[in-house]
């Protein structure tokens, strides 16, 4: 359980690191970014932290770019776009959808709120903030399809906590017809051949594994034609 720990430990830590006509949409009392030009090719994008960004890798290691080159490797119509940042909470994620969206998604893979767990936030407040993020990608594209990925927290934080916690990511894709996949590092944590040095963020082998999970949920997604 403390290896699992040390898995989330750090995810808050920062680090350096013609489809759809042009729209306004005002949300929470604030203007939406017009769109991007528009590209014949669909979008993927992929929303996160630490993992989804690649901590301390090359981003082609990281676990969007190897569906990208699996993408790519079937001349598939899609672009993979990864919008991943290292130390992001479901109110920074709130706060930075807004600009994301300048790209229109047709499927949003959401991968959020291990580090609002760590902090021990209010379960109640974290779900409220992923729900406006769905709200948002939803209400730019109706027809998007969403991936959920969804975390774990150590138990120290107490029984209750913890089982609440994992209930919100099968709540929200209950709620919102969304793909979910209950634990994005299930391969992953807890091995140290597939952690970095720090025995926390997955290695390139380590992504290697979470592609192929996401692959699994992802494939039945895309339009293939």
């Amino acid at each position: 359980m403390r290896l699992l720990m040390g898995v989330l430990g750090l995810l808050c830590i920062e680090c350096q690191g013609p489809k759809k006509e042009k729209m306004n949409v005002i949300l929470q009392g604030k203007e939406v970014p017009k769109p991007l030009p528009a590209t014949q090719k669909r979008v993927i994008l992929f929303f996160g932290n630490s993992i989804t960004a690649g901590y301390q890798l090359d981003m082609n290691q990281a676990f969007p770019a190897i569906i990208k080159q699996k993408i790519d490797s079937l001349a598939l119509n899609y672009q993979v776009i990864n919008a991943g940042l290292s130390g992001e909470t479901t109110a920074s994620g709130k706060n930075r959808i807004d600009w994301v969206l300048r790209t229109i998604p047709d499927i949003f893979i959401l991968e959020l709120g291990a580090n609002d767990g760590l902090r021990g936030l209010p379960l109640r407040e974290t779900h409220k903030n992923l729900q406006i993020i769905i709200d948002k990608v939803k209400l730019i594209n109706p027809e998007v399809k969403i991936i959920i990925a969804g975390m774990e927290v150590p138990p120290n934080l107490g029984e209750a906590y913890t089982r609440q916690f994992r209930n919100i990511f099968s709540d929200l894709s209950k709620n919102n017809a969304a793909v979910l996949i209950p634990f994005l590092l299930v391969d992953v944590a807890g091995r140290p051949n597939l952690n970095l040095t720090d025995g926390i963020h997955p290695t390139p082998e380590g992504h290697l594994l979470v592609a192929e999970l996401v692959w699994e949920t992802l494939l039945p997604l895309l339009e293939l034609n």
